[in-house]
């Protein structure tokens, strides 16, 4: 059918092109998966050729006529309108260099009608769609220019125009169809949401991270008071945020974004576990991916939980990583005074949603603090608080499905007990904690396979050498307490030292190459840990308590080879000489003393061997 001058032809025919681009296209069939895209856009040149000519044939007439002024802009509005659409459908077919020419065509031809109410939102549409094209393509600066450009037209139309322009469609629809204001206004403001929106994308990848954090923080609370949002996706991103501001110790931004995570999740619906007998396959895939993004969000909770209390170990420990008394009573009345005025600072923070959800939201927020915990009880409440999202997170990231997850679950539950251990002044009980660490890690350890988890296996043989390596040291502190040593103390501290030694063994172990030597040079990876386990295996067996002098003698010959070992490898790369900075020059000393020690322990088994 050939386009006529008159409306109703371009209506019918913009209208069928819309319909089979954002509807029929859906249902196209894997073989032909652009077949409706290409329909519509042999529409939409129809359509350019038509509204094209009447805007070329107007800039011949008398333009000193005003309405000749007003119909030239009219047909030049809808040509952009159709450049705009012909470059969304190339970009979407995956012809790059044909959208971005339609986009930058829509621009240049709306570029004097930009400031008025018809074109200004297709004007940032064609922007927003250039910036998101260049972004794919990795030219982040130029994307930057074309969403700040849209950002700087959207704040200059409202302050001088302000009047709730058209939509991108209205250009081809009849006086009657035309949207209302209040309408208008929530589509032009879900553009520039939008805008935003892809701004934080570009600015996180041009690690402008706090401007990335910022606008961000801004999308997610623009989408709840235009409630225009996907519950599941806009929790997953305000979840995501939160954990930029804990990195940024912003603890009182982090817990608002996970609180209003948690709230506007439960808007997608219920998640259960249970997986009902008649249940079809598009339900089961919609509640796995629910129970997904659950445990996704608890494991954002954990990490807020955790770095909490780590967070406070580092503003309260001394020099050699026990809680400092003077400064735990400082930092008692500090934070005292830092809560009240948190509390007031508050109400006047960027806080998300309406009076419909802003009680709920509180009320999260209120079963966990965000200020320092400074002593055992406060401790408490914050690892609990992530003990119990570590519950909830394993309920999906099992070990049988979902085994690098459910580690690091495990992994996180521990280093939850490690810093609650840190605040707890009973040494006893201290060791218990570091026994259930021990427990949860070796039980994941022991279902692996190193053979296809050898980082993994690394990884947890380090961490429960490093777990039994702190309950010797805390054996050897009880039993330093003590009038004298009882041989249940000297066994359990040779046990401790004996497992930890052991674990520290078999993660160096794994370094070596198939002819079971030691690299002459460890990755950077596993440069630290490696020289660490070196140190700390001379170290244990130096304290390892023994009356047997030819044990003894044996003891502080591995020792000293394990500290001749962090010297020699330190001396010959400096790389390592810098990682081992706090530790070396105990290595160098005890290198030094111990082959004395040992002549001394020899001369005097001389006169019996």
């Amino acid at each position: 059918m050939a386009v006529q001058e008159g409306g109703p032809e371009l209506r019918l025919k913009y209208s069928r092109a819309l319909n089979l681009s954002e509807v029929e296209s859906k249902q196209d069939p894997e073989s032909e998966p652009y077949r409706s895209k290409y329909a519509a856009r042999e529409l939409l040149k129809e359509l350019k050729a038509a509204v094209g000519h009447r805007a070329q044939a107007g800039e011949s007439e008398d333009e000193r006529a005003e309405d000749r002024r007003l119909q030239d802009g009219q047909w030049l509005q809808k040509l952009g309108v159709l450049e705009l659409q012909l470059g969304l459908n190339h970009a979407e077919t995956e012809e790059l260099s044909a959208g971005e020419e339609h986009l930058a065509k829509c621009v240049r031809v709306l570029e004097a009608f930009k400031l008025s109410p018809e074109a200004v939102s297709v004007f940032i549409q064609a922007e927003n769609q250039l910036g998101i094209l260049w972004a794919g393509l990795e030219e982040m600066e130029k994307a930057k220019s074309y969403l700040e450009d849209a950002e700087a037209l959207y704040n200059q139309y409202i302050k001088e125009i302000g009047t709730p322009p058209w939509d991108t469609h209205e250009h081809f629809l009849g006086e009657e169809d035309r949207l209302s204001e209040q309408e208008r206004q929530k589509r032009f403001e879900k553009v520039y949401t939008h805008t935003l929106y892809y701004l934080a994308q570009v600015y996180k990848h041009l690690d402008m991270n706090e401007k990335a954090a910022r606008y961000c923080h801004t999308t997610l609370q623009r989408q709840l008071q235009f409630n225009h949002y996907n519950p599941v996706e806009w929790a997953i991103n305000a979840a995501t945020l939160s954990q930029y501001y804990i990195t940024k110790q912003r603890y009182m931004e982090g817990r608002l974004c996970l609180a209003a995570s948690n709230v506007i999740f439960n808007q997608a619906g219920a998640v259960s576990s249970e997986s009902p007998a008649e249940e079809s396959e598009e339900e089961r895939d919609r509640r796995d991916q629910l129970q997904q993004k659950k445990a996704e969000i608890a494991r954002c909770w954990i990490k807020y939980c955790l770095n909490l209390l780590q967070d406070s170990r580092k503003l309260l420990e001394n020099d050699i990583g026990e809680l400092d008394w003077d400064r735990q009573e400082e930092l008692k009345t500090k934070l005292k005074k830092e809560e009240e005025e948190k509390e007031q600072g508050r109400k006047s923070a960027v806080l998300f949603g309406s009076s419909d959800t802003f009680d709920l939201i509180q009320s999260v927020e209120e079963k966990v603090s965000c200020i320092y915990p400074v002593d055992f009880m406060k401790a408490r409440e914050v690892f609990l608080v992530g003990q119990s999202y570590v519950r909830e997170a394993k309920e999906f990231f099992q070990l049988d499905d979902h085994v690098t997850d459910h580690i690091e679950v495990v992994q996180d539950h521990s280093a939850l007990f490690k810093a609650l251990a840190f605040f707890e002044e009973d040494l006893e009980r201290r060791c218990k904690m570091h026994k259930r660490r021990i427990d949860m890690l070796n039980a994941v350890y022991t279902e692996l396979n190193p053979q296809y988890y050898l980082l993994v296996c690394r990884q947890l043989q380090f961490e429960i050498g490093d777990t039994y390596y702190e309950m010797m040291e805390l054996k050897v502190s009880i039993a330093n307490r003590l009038d004298e040593l009882d041989s249940h103390n000297i066994k359990k501290i040779n046990h401790l030292a004996q497992s930890a030694i052991s674990y520290y063994s078999l993660f160096l172990d794994s370094l070596k190459n198939l002819e079971k030597k030691f690299p002459e040079q460890l990755e950077s990876d596993v440069l630290r840990p490696a020289l660490v386990a070196k140190f700390r295996i001379g170290w244990l067996y130096s304290k390892m308590i023994t009356s047997d002098p030819k044990l003894q003698l044996e003891n502080m010959q591995r020792s000293a080879d394990c500290y001749r070992f962090v010297v020699d490898y330190c001396n010959c790369h400096a790389d390592a000489a810098k990682a081992m900075e706090p530790e070396l020059e105990l290595c160098v000393e005890m290198a030094t003393l111990l082959p004395a020690r040992m002549e001394k322990l020899r001369s005097k088994l001389a006169p019996f061997t």
